[in-house]
């Protein structure tokens, strides 16, 4: 069976020489991974972390490997693929979602969710340094439990006043609230240990090493 979808990337795993697995998460089919030929004519760049693509998708009865082709970049992101900060900043949202979402599971509305929040970085011309936070927070309520004080307290230590804030203030209000890097960097790896107990997993984002680099 054959159908048209439309996936975003959130990771890629080579196989041998002429294949890769396509890690995507989709409003039709949730987390998948789909077998993706490729060659050295490919354009691998149509993969990048975030990227929002149109594909053909073939469903396989007998196998829990999908194939998908005929890729198409549904919105260029020209935004986010122009600034190494808001590259580096998918690259973390991309690796929370692979090891947060599970495998061929389908949380209701979480693809379009993201999507969202992929163009809104994209269109941020300024003050965007506080995103990261805020998509973390609001992945929270797109996965169904809702972050507020008392939940996440255990883990905020001294920065739950922080965190009080970025959950009360507007959006744009909470993107111009002065933070240093090290608070950043401190408030992302409290709200991941929240996202650690509710999801019942180890998320361990190694490119949140990268974050600390860029935002010091």
């Amino acid at each position: 069976m054959k159908s048209k979808a439309e996936l975003i990337v959130l990771n890629h795993t080579k196989i041998g020489d002429n294949s890769i697995v396509l890690h995507t998460l989709s409003a039709e089919y949730g987390r998948r991974g789909f077998l993706v030929r490729v060659s050295p004519k490919t354009a691998m760049a149509l993969f990048l972390p975030l990227n929002i693509l149109q594909a053909e998708v073939t469903e396989n009865p007998k196998s829990d490997l999908w194939f998908a082709r005929n890729f198409v970049s549904v919105s260029p992101l020209n935004g986010i693929r122009s600034n190494i900060h808001k590259n580096t900043m998918t690259l973390f949202m991309s690796e929370v979602l692979y090891r947060v979402v599970k495998d061929q599971t389908n949380e209701d509305g979480l693809a379009d969710w993201l999507k969202g929040q992929i163009l809104t970085l994209d269109a941020l011309e300024s003050d965007f340094a506080n995103f990261h936070l805020m998509f973390l927070l609001n992945l929270c309520s797109a996965l169904g439990f809702d972050p507020d004080t008392a939940g996440i307290a255990p883990f905020a230590d001294i920065h739950l006043a922080q965190v009080e804030t970025l959950l009360k203030r507007p959006f744009a209000e909470a993107m111009l609230m002065p933070l240093s890097g090290a608070d950043r960097n401190a408030i992302a790896e409290s709200i991941l240990k929240y996202i650690e107990f509710h999801t019942e997993s180890a998320v361990n984002v190694r490119s949140l090493a990268v974050l600390r680099e860029i935002y010091g």
